[in-house]
């Protein structure tokens, strides 16, 4: 390669950087004033980097075949913030190769027909609903990830806000607390700033005032005291999975709802979103979002049920380890569980498969499961060896599942990826239920085996955050629609 031809590669990189950095303003007034949540074939472009809103360009390559640049995004960026949007997702790297696949070249034209739904439909006066107050009872793995993901969506119309977090304890541990939440071991550093506020107990995470309060159980609590009323409490203890139990919550002052993120017990519904979502009704009060496990498998299961049907089936979880599990051998009142989770491969049970059936009562009695944890902190990886009553092979069952993560409601909960190199650590962070790895895949006949990543901290956390949306009302239309 010449020099004048390495001199025009490294000028085409330098332009798209440029577009890239004009973008970024753009997409956040779409957010923050217009309440456009903006994606590129579901990742997310809100407080993205330079780099990684031109890596998620690339990926379009990946998917969709066909490459598709900041230069082709950037005009319609423009053109939306001029179009008086009203409240929607909108995928912006779907209509970028819808446009350029339709051979238009009148880009205002072509997002008025696309988004006529919500064209000129913005209200100054609101965001699309009323603020809903959260409370996190509990700041473990989850409480944590869910904090900063609700900071994070905060700056626009997601309408979620984080007023308080319950811990146990006397007052003398929020710096502790602090920079549990400012550094991460597998997530890494939280984004943005928090400041400490000792004397009233409360951390300010991004401008966000949260309160700390410190209480044993949910009897010693008045929300009300700190100007919280009408609250979802997330209980992320654990230490309560039924309705008695936690129905505790609502006996404090200012709750109205509670979210359990663990598998709830008794008549508890388990709602996977994306899949039963719809049957939380106005009335229910405490609900339950399932497990990481059960999250991960469900929507995958639905869409292989919908297409080829499921006789009969075996779910394997090849599981990180927990804090449940002892670093060290000692005792545990669980089976193997006292021995050392960074040492050894700890076979032990799952309820996952058995919970898929309170989301998809069509796989009652279908599914056995069981679950090994493995000496890895996060992400986790579910085996599903399905017999199925349509015939089907290796590249059908993988184009077919790869057309549920692009264009089917689940979008949100199936991602796909189809390369030989990733390994568990390329999933942290995805925000995904699960994630097919397509290479993996086998199909023979009636006989199929599937491999299903997932993020079971955060990719469990986003889908506990879309519950929350759901109870609270808030409903986005998504666009474009799929076709």
């Amino acid at each position: 390669m010449s020099q004048e031809q390495l001199d025009n590669v490294f000028q085409a990189w330098q332009d798209n950087e440029t577009r890239a950095e004009e973008m970024i303003p753009l997409l956040g007034k779409l957010y923050r004033q217009y309440n456009v949540i903006p994606s590129l074939y579901g990742r997310s472009l809100i407080n993205r980097s330079v780099t990684r809103i031109l890596k998620n360009h690339r990926y379009v390559r990946k998917v969709e075949g066909t490459e598709l640049s900041v230069a082709d995004t950037l005009p319609m960026v423009r053109a939306m913030t001029e179009l008086d949007l009203g409240p929607a997702h909108i995928d912006i790297g779907r209509l970028g190769v819808a446009f350029k696949n339709a051979g238009e070249s009148d880009v205002v034209a072509f997002l008025k027909r696309e988004l006529a739904d919500i064209v000129g439909r913005h209200d100054a006066s609101g965001m699309g609903g009323e603020p809903q107050d959260v409370v996190l009872y509990g700041f473990g793995r989850i409480g944590r990830i869910l904090a900063r993901i609700l900071i994070e969506k905060a700056g626009g119309g997601n309408l979620l806000r984080l007023r308080a977090i319950v811990v146990r304890g006397s007052g003398d541990d929020l710096e502790k607390r602090a920079s549990l939440l400012r550094r991460d071991s597998v997530h890494g550093p939280f984004s943005g700033s928090i400041d400490v506020d000792t004397d009233n107990h409360a951390l300010i995470a991004n401008g966000h005032y949260i309160q700390i309060i410190y209480a044993n159980s949910p009897a010693e609590i008045d929300y009300t005291a700190y100007g919280i009323d009408n609250a979802i409490v997330v209980d992320n203890t654990g230490k309560w999975r039924d309705r008695e139990g936690l129905s505790q919550h609502l006996e404090s002052r200012g709750v109205a709802k509670v979210l359990l993120t663990a598998p709830g017990k008794g008549d508890l519904k388990n709602i996977v979103c994306g899949i039963n979502h719809g049957d939380i009704a106005a009335d229910d009060r405490i609900v339950s979002a399932a497990s990481c496990t059960t999250n991960a498998i469900v929507p995958v299961l639905k869409a292989v049920n919908d297409e080829f049907g499921i006789l009969h089936g075996h779910v394997e979880t090849v599981h990180s380890y927990t804090n449940d599990q002892n670093l060290i051998d000692n005792y545990h009142k669980g089976d193997r569980r006292g021995r050392s989770a960074a040492l050894n491969m700890v076979l032990t049970e799952t309820g996952a498969a058995k919970a898929v059936s309170k989301a998809l009562p069509e796989l009652s009695g279908k599914l056995t499961g069981n679950a090994i944890r493995v000496p890895t902190p996060n992400v986790s990886m579910a085996i599903l060896n399905l017999s199925l009553e349509r015939e089907t092979d290796r590249d059908s069952l993988n184009e077919y599942l790869r057309q549920m993560a692009l264009h089917s409601p689940m979008h949100k909960q199936i991602d796909y990826v189809d390369s030989p190199e990733v390994v568990s650590s390329d999933f942290v962070g995805n925000r995904h239920a699960g994630v097919i790895d397509a290479k993996a895949t086998i199909a023979d006949g009636k006989n199929a085996v599937l491999y299903v990543w997932y993020d079971n901290e955060f990719g469990y956390s986003c889908q506990v955050v879309r519950i929350l949306q759901s109870m609270s009302h808030v409903h986005h239309r998504y666009l474009p629609l799929s076709p």
